[in-house]
């Protein structure tokens, strides 16, 4: 016997994110995660740490040079993130 009230797995687990409140979390690591592929391993590399606290990125950085080349570029950059993220997870990037 078949059961009408099917739904996509994708679905499901979308609800069940939403309900634990873990969709949030979910989103920002994938944002994390979109960093090396949005910015490309030449930044990385001078990457030292990515964290995310109150919808701000905070990007720590081993190069001044760079930091300051980002800095001109953080709306886009925000923007970038934010695209491959599947959401507005990110309101603003503050390059330490």
């Amino acid at each position: 016997m078949r059961r009408r009230n099917s739904e996509l797995l994708s679905s499901v687990i979308d609800q069940v994110l939403k309900k634990n409140h873990l969709d949030a979390k979910l989103a920002e690591k994938r944002l994390i995660d979109a960093w090396p592929k949005v910015l490309g391993e030449t930044i990385l590399q001078y990457t030292m740490k990515l964290d995310i606290r109150k919808k701000v990125l905070y990007v720590t950085l081993s190069s001044s040079v760079l930091r300051h080349d980002l800095l001109l570029s953080g709306n886009e950059i925000k923007d970038s993130l934010n695209k491959y993220a599947g959401g507005e997870v990110i309101t603003g990037i503050v390059f330490c």
